[in-house]
């Protein structure tokens, strides 16, 4: 039987592109799922989606006090997917950003804390954290240096983590996740998941821009496989007060990922571009996560290749299309 089977779970953040999977997953595995999203109206087809399949959703916003302590009430797990993203976005908006990521994340662990201490929460922190870190696959244990505010918040958020761990002995997990990608991002949302963003452009027969010479290695993870990282974290109590790589600890040049993606959707040309001068300056070059850590520890390894996953979700967007 599934460790999930009848078990509450809360994925605050649902409707988004890690929430949506994540949800449905979780669903799958016998799960009481309840999502959390900001606006109902603004997501109305996926709320009804979610309520047909008996998933039960609620309004509420991260920084509400009110609305984060109904929500944990009686959960045994929450996942914490909610907040802004974007690097550059989160440079010319840091304000937002902080609001959002950093005191909305302290809102809900203080409602845990009043409300739900026995609960485990899992934050989906960033690769963003490391910075800049050159060619060598990364463990958890470097010594993070990041270049953009949205990094400084993802790590300040880790740090409440580990606080009200200590004083008050909250469970929980933290997942520094690589550049995921994979079926359920919407076409409108461009401000990260530069691997989908280049798959709708290609079945558009737009150009792929790449900045600079696109040799920057990134680490792309298919959302299956990030999703299930997830669910091992919540599940294992090895993980509890953990932090942990979620990549695939493979390095792929920005410009073949681009190429790869233009030959299976059969439409779109690379364009080299360059750099903006904002992104310039928080671009952190070369990233491939060590994932020695999660694999040792719970037993965990991605099973989606590249260009096997390129493949699952250009055949995704085309069927969704037609």
């Amino acid at each position: 039987m599934s460790f999930f089977a009848d078990r509450r779970a809360l994925v605050i953040g649902g409707f988004g592109f890690i929430g949506v999977n994540l949800s449905e997953r979780l669903q799958q595995l016998g799960a009481r799922v309840t999502i959390v999203t900001r606006s109902r109206s603004r997501h109305q087809g996926a709320t009804s989606d979610a309520e047909a399949r008996g998933i039960r959703v609620v309004e509420g916003d991260l920084r509400d006090a009110a609305a984060m302590r109904a929500a944990v009430t009686a959960q045994d797990v929450v996942f914490n997917l909610a907040g802004q993203s974007g690097a550059v976005r989160s440079m010319e908006d840091p304000w937002t950003d902080l609001d959002v990521n950093c005191r909305g994340s302290l809102v809900l662990l203080e409602a845990l804390r009043r409300e739900n201490p026995g609960a485990k929460l899992i934050f989906v922190s960033s690769r963003l954290a490391y910075g800049r870190v050159g060619p060598e696959p990364v463990t958890e244990d470097h010594v993070p240096d990041p270049l953009c505010v949205h990094a400084v918040h993802k790590l300040a958020v880790e740090q409440y983590l580990k606080l009200y761990g200590q004083i008050y002995g909250l469970a929980w997990t933290a997942a520094r996740l690589t550049n995921p990608y994979g079926p359920g991002q919407p076409p409108e949302r461009t401000a990260y998941g530069i691997v989908n963003r280049m798959i709708h452009q290609a079945m558009a027969g737009d150009a792929l821009t790449v900045y600079g010479d696109g040799l920057q290695r990134r680490d792309y993870i298919y959302v299956d496989d990030a999703v299930a990282a997830l669910l091992r974290m919540s599940e294992s109590p090895a993980s509890t007060g953990r932090t942990y790589n979620v990549g695939s600890g493979v390095g792929t040049p920005l410009v073949d990922m681009a190429r790869s993606i233009g030959a299976i959707a059969g439409g779109g040309r690379v364009e080299l571009v360059a750099w903006p001068a904002l992104a310039e300056q928080i671009e952190t070059g070369d990233f491939v996560a060590d994932i020695t850590r999660i694999r040792r520890e719970l037993g965990w390894e991605p099973r989606v290749a590249l260009a096997d996953g390129l493949e699952r979700t250009v055949a995704f967007y085309r069927t969704h299309a037609a």
